[in-house]
């Protein structure tokens, strides 16, 4: 009953947080539009719809003899969920597996991590072209288009978690790592059983961050590989039209917000499960 009682109230607190939003973007809006204050932009119809007028557009198709907004924008987050989440995939066990490699060789790590921090400097607009270029002729028929998009999306997972299970491997207590040690225990007993356990709230945190930011990464991805299946080629298209019909971009964006929110749920969920189920936890 207690756990359930903190449930409802983190609920209801999501809930009036969610309808604070929604009054100042009115309370907002109208103030600006009464005063006729043009800082730091003009609102009106156009810059910032009424929150029901963007809600209402979901209901309504975006093209004469079209399905309503709200599946066509359903189908299409489905696309770009796919490849967010093997992008997620990809980047979050390149990241781990450079980190557990790194950890074991302070050479490596002044080697290789200037040009790892280097890569994250370079924009993903710059970079996503050439992916599609040198990725899509080497994909399976099957995977071309959304395989390369999913790398791009690994491309901004891999490098949060690598520096955070670089650090969480660090992390684990010298008077353990020395205890094993003096056991004779292999690198690979403790790597397992010290510093994996000791890097978990590490490496959840930085999956947290690769989740929402493959999905940024997906959306991105799409745009110079021409896709129109997902929210990426939603974007484009609904941009063109801003000036008379905002609220289907505006409707887009908040698609686009919930699926980076429940990447982020779900690696939430199973951070409580794995974190729960840890020895140090459970004993």
């Amino acid at each position: 009953m207690p756990s359930l009682a903190r449930e409802l109230r983190r609920a209801a607190a999501v809930v009036l947080l969610l309808l604070g939003l929604v009054g100042f973007w009115e309370l907002y809006r109208w103030i600006w539009s009464s005063a006729g204050w043009s800082w730091p932009f003009t609102v009106d119809s156009t810059s910032m719809p009424h929150v029901w007028t963007i809600l209402k557009a979901f209901g309504q198709p975006a093209q004469v003899n079209q399905p309503a907004l709200i599946n066509i924008l359903l189908h299409k987050a489905l696309f770009t969920g796919k490849e967010a989440a093997v992008g997620f995939a990809i980047g979050a066990v390149i990241g781990f597996a450079l980190g557990v490699l790194l950890v074991h060789s302070q050479l490596l790590q002044r080697g290789f991590l200037p040009y790892l921090v280097a890569s994250q400097t370079i924009p993903i607009l710059a970079i996503a072209p050439m992916v599609v270029v040198w990725v899509n002729p080497k994909l399976p028929s099957s995977l071309q288009g959304w395989g390369a998009v999913a790398v791009i999306a690994s491309y901004l997972t891999f490098f949060p978690v690598l520096i955070n299970t670089l650090r969480g491997l660090q992390s684990a207590d010298a008077r353990a790592l020395e205890l094993m040690r003096t056991y004779a225990a292999s690198r690979w007993a403790v790597l397992w059983k010290l510093r994996v356990p000791a890097s978990l709230p590490y490496v959840f945190a930085a999956l947290k961050l690769a989740a929402t930011a493959s999905v940024v990464g997906a959306i991105i991805g799409e745009l110079p590989s021409g896709l129109q299946s997902g929210l990426g080629g939603a974007i484009i298209n609904f941009n063109q039209y801003y000036s008379i019909e905002p609220q289907e971009l505006w409707a887009t964006n908040i698609i686009a917000a919930l699926v980076g929110i429940l990447f982020f749920v779900i690696v939430l969920v199973t951070e409580h499960m794995v974190v729960r189920r840890a020895p140090e936890n459970v004993a």
